[in-house]
């Protein structure tokens, strides 16, 4: 989700990686604290805190990750963790067509297009796939 925090993506499996996301998630929980941002969603936190990442909205996800000063704002981390997955697809030369196909169509074409464009919500369960995906085809 953050450049050079999972350098290992492609290496992993789907599961280890949403797994790795909700570690980054609860250190960042439990070092910055949450209660009464109003940048941050209760349900969110609940969810991370319960280890219940899944579900859990890319932007909710990079929401809780701005809650540390030294990273920039929920939106622009989320914009950065959409640019990771479109520059993996343009080094591995996939197009939505072929990543789709990748994930077992989990996903069809035009929804993942949409989601790694930020014009639908994201799952993190379904980025951590992505990333996989894209990040074993990049080496």
């Amino acid at each position: 989700m953050l450049r050079g925090e999972f350098a290992d993506a492609g290496e992993t499996t789907p599961g280890e990686l949403l797994s790795a996301y909700g570690r980054v998630l609860r250190e960042t929980l439990e070092a910055n604290g949450a209660e009464g941002s109003p940048d941050v969603d209760a349900d969110a936190i609940s969810a991370v805190r319960e280890g219940n990442t899944g579900s859990l909205s890319l932007t909710d996800a990079a929401s809780i990750l701005a809650l540390d000063p030294g990273r920039p704002d929920g939106e622009a981390i989320a914009a950065e963790a959409r640019d990771i997955l479109l520059m993996g697809m343009t080094k591995a030369v996939l197009d939505v067509e072929t990543l789709a196909s990748a994930v077992d169509d989990e996903l069809g074409p035009k929804e993942i297009q949409q989601k790694i464009e930020g014009r639908f919500p994201m799952t993190l369960s379904e980025y951590a796939v992505l990333h996989h995906t894209i990040a074993a085809r990049t080496g």
